[in-house]
This record gives structure tokens, sequence and C-alpha cells, in this order.
């Protein structure tokens, strides 16, 4: 069973005796579905539902033994996302230090983060530093002088582990942006798995964000926000995780009948306590790391908090609870919001160690002495440190900055064109004669070599129509799965809607890339039809389903020489800018 219907049960959270008031059925000529199950089901399969795996039909099909096919079973969960994995970590490892070059933002944070590993703080580099830095193969001295940056360490010091181990080089400074990128595919497949009941459906998210061109060429290039990516899908699998463990905790302690099934019990779903949770603490941790990577993290851990206490009531309210926002008041929020805000603040201060612990005489990172110079004479120096007062005094300013920023950039682009790949951004181009950089000597014309920060426009594409599925299923049918995609879409999306005078930039989507592509997943698992669907219709929904992956592998495959700076001849390079604003 391989479809979104089939994979569990999508009313998870519904009450199980709880009657159909009218909206409910005003609803239902929109396709809105009440909770079908009644009070004979038996509620731990709604708690903590079974995984799909493959009938013994696919195996003899397939002409596989009974052995082997049970021991694939055992293992798919794992053989599948890291075959997917493989894939994607040859793709993003391939070439991974051309162009042999400082491309777009890396002009800043590969300097940064060869500066933080090595001072602690990041520091002010000669104009040319970038040609001595490729002409050296790295080696030359690191200034001194304090720089003024905008943006937290976290980020920085991932991409400085990489210098430490490559050296200070284009693969050096890629080198842990492609293995988190590579990573963040196994994630993904673990997740999609988790979330849609089926290793299927798992592979099939991983796989398409494998071949999503933003993902692709933000896993090769050192900026921030292929880090952030990384740590706020960590953090929503650790949710996952955690939501898994306490439904089946929480049908472990309900009563059994005398026919052995799980029945809700008032008493038992309102007043047990769900322990520590530490995926939960995990997932704190993980948002973290995420916003001392950059700020937008912020949004993002509001998100998910309000998502786990949602996830927390529908769980109580399936097990029986009368009041469950009030069971969650009393037995959950308390560890939620431990686990999740005071550790994310505490992993965020502690990610400036290095600022902190350098010298506060002048010489150590920048704004480090404010408290001692300019703030001294606060009327708070009795009560906070001054390592405290000058922390806070350049997170301010740095606030200042980030709601001032207009200056005007080529690149730059409103998030309304954002879900249509409306406005790209080309980290690097040239245009090398034939015979000269890769390009063909019998091109006739200049090729042109680019490097583009462009979604697979098809994936893209489909991703907008997967989003109104996404939607209708969790307003209509009160799908869980569609509410935690269109969390995790929202949360790195629409609080950009809130800075559209802002020099912003499409690069920023990655954060919710791997959203749209459960997304995507949630909309083929449609496609392929119901449980209990007759062969045409599966045959038909096959047929469409893989249409639309090859389609979208394809699309990748095509504009391959654009995410990779490989040298074509400009008029295919012209023949794949297929909008005027991608140029």
């Amino acid at each position: 069973m391989t479809s979104t219907a089939s994979s569990t049960d999508p009313r998870q959270d519904l009450a199980p005796y709880d009657r159909e008031p009218s909206w409910r059925r005003r609803l239902r000529r929109f396709g809105h579905e009440a909770d079908p199950a009644g009070p004979a089901g038996d509620v731990r399969d709604r708690l903590a539902p079974p995984y799909a795996e493959p009938g013994p039909r696919l195996w003899a099909a397939l002409g596989v033994p009974p052995r082997a096919a049970g021991f694939l079973a055992r293992w798919s969960g794992w053989i599948g996302p890291l075959l997917v994995t493989l894939l994607a970590g040859v793709l993003r490892f391939w070439h991974l230090g051309s162009p042999k070059a400082v491309i777009f933002d890396e002009t800043y944070y590969a300097k940064d983060a060869w500066a933080i590993v090595h001072r602690g703080f990041e520091v002010n580099w000669d104009k040319n530093a970038n040609d001595l830095i490729l002409s050296s193969g790295g080696h030359l001295p690191i200034p001194s002088d304090a720089a003024y940056v905008v943006h937290p360490p976290v980020g920085k010091y991932v991409i400085g582990l990489g210098e430490l181990m490559f050296g200070f080089n284009p693969f050096g400074w890629r080198f842990m942006t492609a293995l988190l990128g590579t990573l963040s595919v196994l994630m993904l497949c673990r997740i999609g798995r988790r979330l849609f009941r089926s290793t299927f459906l798992g592979c099939l998210a991983g796989t398409l964000m494998a071949v999503d061109g933003l993902h692709f060429v933000m896993s090769r290039t050192s900026l921030l926000d292929g880090v952030l990516m990384f740590f706020v899908l960590a953090a929503f699998g650790c949710l996952l995780i955690d939501r898994d463990r306490a439904r089946a905790r929480l049908a472990s302690a309900l009563p059994v009948d005398a026919d052995g099934r799980v029945r809700p019990d008032a008493h038992t779903a309102g007043t047990v306590r769900l322990g520590w949770r530490p995926w939960r603490w995990l997932a704190g941790l993980m948002m973290g790391l995420a916003i001392g990577t950059k700020w937008n993290g912020l949004y993002i851990l509001a998100a998910f908090c309000v998502l786990a206490v949602l996830w927390d009531v529908g769980a109580r309210r399936v097990a029986g609870a009368r009041r469950p926002y009030r069971a969650v008041l009393l037995r959950d929020t308390g560890v939620t919001f431990l686990a999740t805000v005071p550790v994310a603040i505490i992993t965020y201060i502690w990610s400036w160690a290095g600022w902190i612990f350098s010298p506060a005489d002048g010489t150590g990172g920048y704004f480090r002495n404010w408290a001692a110079t300019d703030g001294r004479g606060s009327s708070w120096s009795w009560l906070f440190p001054d390592w405290w007062r000058s922390l806070w005094h350049y997170e301010h300013e740095v606030y200042k900055f980030h709601v001032g920023l207009s200056s005007p950039h080529t690149y730059q682009s409103n998030p309304w064109s954002w879900i249509v790949d409306g406005r790209p951004v080309s980290y690097f181009y040239e245009s090398p004669a034939p015979g000269a950089d890769g390009c063909p000597a019998d091109a006739g014309d200049k090729c042109a070599r680019e490097v583009l920060a462009l979604g697979t426009p098809m994936l893209w594409w489909a991703a907008c129509a997967a989003l109104v599925y996404v939607l209708w299923r969790w307003f209509f049918r009160r799908d869980w799965r569609a509410g935690a995609i269109a969390c995790g879409v929202a949360a790195g999306y629409l609080p950009w809607f809130l800075y559209q005078e802002r020099t912003i930039f499409f690069f920023y989507a990655v954060v919710f890339v791997p959203f749209l592509c459960l997304a995507v997943t949630m909309l083929i698992g449609a496609i392929l039809g119901p449980p209990g669907a007759s062969d045409t219709r599966r045959v038909a929904g096959a047929t469409g389903a893989g249409v639309l992956v090859l389609l979208i592998t394809w699309n990748f495959i095509y504009f391959w020489p654009l995410y990779t700076g490989t040298a074509i001849p400009i008029e295919d390079w012209r023949a794949r800018m297929w909008l005027d604003t991608w140029v």
C-alpha cells in the first residue's frame, strides 16, 4: 500500500464519540468527512497506526524469495532512504570545488567561517582577499580587526568545520553544506515514511528533494540558509518522533476491553503524564541552532511550538479526554515550554561563546567592549554582566539593520514570486570563449557558465497545486499530516510577507523546500489511488504519478548545467531561460 489515504487514518485527532456538528454537515458538500471509526474501533490503531508494508503479491511479482522478502520488508525502512541518500550525495559532492571561485555571498561566509573557527569572532578582510585566498591555496594571515556582521555564528561554525578538515578553499568551505544537504535528504525520507506510514512515499519525498535545483545549489554553496534548513528539518523530525512515542505511551496506558481492543478512557486521557520526552528537548536544541544560524528561525520555533501543543491536544482527545485543552495545559504545556523555548535561548546564547570569551579590551569581537566604553554607567550595569549588555547592544544594532535594509539589488525579489520560481538568483556567471573553461571548441560563439539558484520548475509548479490539495485536505478532511506540512511551509514562507519592502531573495525559500516536497508527495499519494481501488484506477494513478515524477527528474537534468556552472553554448543557455525574469 503506497497511497496517502491508505498509509494511516488521517483523522487521528478527532474524538471517538463526538457528535457531528451542523458545520460538518454543511461542509460535506466540499468533501469534508466526519470521523468514520465510531465507538467500535480500536483507539490504538489511531494513536499508533502501523506502517504499510508491501504485500506478498509484490515480492512474488518481482521474483523475490520469501526469506529475502522478509529481510527486505524488515530493513526497507533504512535501505530505501540510504539508497536515495547515496544518490543525493553523489550529485552534491560531484566536482564540489567547481567553480573554483568565491561565488555570491561566499565572499562573506567563507571568510567569516575561517576567522570564527580560529579567533572566535569575524574580522575585516582586505578587498583583494578573495583573489589571495584562491591564488595562495588559503595560506594567508587572518586579520585581527573585528568586523560588524549581521547573522549569528552557528552557520559559520558549521562551514568552518569543513574548512578545518579540507582547507581554506572552495571544496573546504562547501563541504559541510553539501554534507548537511545530503543528510537532510535522508532525514526527509525518514520523516516522510513516519508521516505517511509508507516507506515508498518517504523515499519519494527524499528523491524529490534530491532533484530540486534550489536545494541542490544551496547544498553546493557556503551560504547560511542551507544550514538553517537542516536544523529546521531536524527539529520537525524530532517533534514527529516525539508525537509517535507520546501517542504510543498514551495508548499503552488506556484500558483494554474483553475483546482485546484499546478503549478510550476520559480519566486516563486527562491525567496520565507522558514523561520528559527527550525528543522534544532535542527539538528545542535544533531550534536553538536554527535561530543561531539566522533569526528567521524564531518564527519557525513559534509555529512548531503551537504545532506540538495541538498534536498533544489531538492525542488526548482521541484517547477520550473530555477537556483535552485543559489536560494538555496541566500535563504537557510545562514540559513543552521548558524543552523548547529555554533550551533554544540557552543554545543561542552559548553559540556566541567565542565572542563572549574574546577579550573585552578592544581586541575582541565587535562591540565586545561596548559595556565598558559607550555603555558605561547604564542603569542596568548593576544587574547584568558586561558581556550580556554588550551582546544585547550588538543584537539591537543588528535588528535595526535588518528592519531597515532596503538597498536595491539586481536579484532581489518579492515573496509573492517565490512559489512559482519567479526570480532566481545568479550566484556565478562567466562567458568563456570556445575551447576555454569547458566551452566546446566548435561552439562557434561564446558559452555561458552559470550557477543559478533556481528551484526545479516542474517540481515547484506542481507544488503550487499540491499546496492547494494540502490545504483542502487539512481543512475539509481534518488530516493532521496536511496540517503539519502546511505549518512547515507557512512558518518558513509567510513571515517574509511582513518585509516586502526589504531587500530579500528567493533562496531564502530553501527553508521550506522539504515541506513542499512532502506536499507534492502527498498529492502523488492521492493520485496513486485509495486502498481498495480497482486495478484500472491503480494503473491510471500509477501512470499519472510516474509521468509527473519523470517530468520533474527530466527537468532537473535539463537544468543541470545551470546548477553546476557547466559551460554550454549561449543558445543552449537562452533556451533554458523560460521566463524573462530568470535572466
